[in-house]
């Protein structure tokens, strides 16, 4: 249930990201295999980069099944925060953490944080690769994300899941999208938020919240 303004304290919000301005953002192994570390604890490493997100991040580390090494690289910037040295050329579990990458917060993303408290989340409901659906993606191409309404019933997203495309019809509370957490393409887990929905009558606490933390926010 999205929060409203009484709830939200801003104070306490931006104390906690004045004396940590840190997401901590653990690192998962995305299938079994014998774990090979690229990168050390204190490392800086960097995300995706390029005009055109072309260049691949920082390489975290490499997984052998069947003599065939897989690279992974890191989906962001930062510091390695924790790293488990103890696997080091073992053979690891999907899913295992292996590490902690330190990423430095901007002004932007504590907005979002705060904003994804206010807005209504509409979650994935499968673990899959989402879109658009064709005609959303032309009106937010026409008009812009933040003009963009939608109703139930609307069909929203296409779920491509197993080579097999599948409709989204939209079944929360009419509202503007305001802002989107996917990315066309990118796999995302089940229950994770794929946007976030504003009703109109929300429209001018979403613009109070974004005001008052660039304000504040050094």
């Amino acid at each position: 249930m999205a929060m409203l303004e009484q709830d939200i304290d801003f104070d306490a919000i931006l104390s906690r990201y004045r004396a940590d301005p840190f997401d901590y953002m653990a690192v998962h192994t995305s299938h079994t295999g014998r774990l090979r570390f690229k990168v050390a604890k204190g490392d800086q490493v960097e995300g995706v980069t390029g005009k055109f997100r072309h260049i691949p991040g920082t390489l975290l580390y490499e997984l052998e099944r069947e003599r065939n090494p897989k690279r992974f690289t890191s989906r962001t910037n930062g510091q390695v925060d924790m790293i488990r040295a103890d696997l080091e050329g073992n053979f690891v579990e999907a899913g295992e953490q292996i590490m902690t990458i330190k990423h430095p917060l901007t002004k932007r993303e504590i907005i979002e944080y705060i904003l994804r408290q206010v807005l209504t989340p509409y979650k994935a409901p499968e673990k899959a690769k989402y879109f658009f659906s064709m005609d959303l993606q032309a009106r937010v191409d026409k008009y812009g994300l933040r003009a963009v309404s939608i109703k139930p019933g609307d069909e929203v997203l296409t779920m491509s899941l197993m080579k097999r495309d599948t409709p989204v019809y939209y079944d929360g509370e009419p509202g503007i999208i305001h802002s989107v957490y996917f990315k066309p393409g990118v796999s995302v887990e089940q229950g994770e938020p794929l946007f976030g929905v504003c009703p109109k009558d929300r429209l001018s606490l979403i613009e109070r919240i974004i005001t008052r933390v660039k304000a504040e926010w050094d």
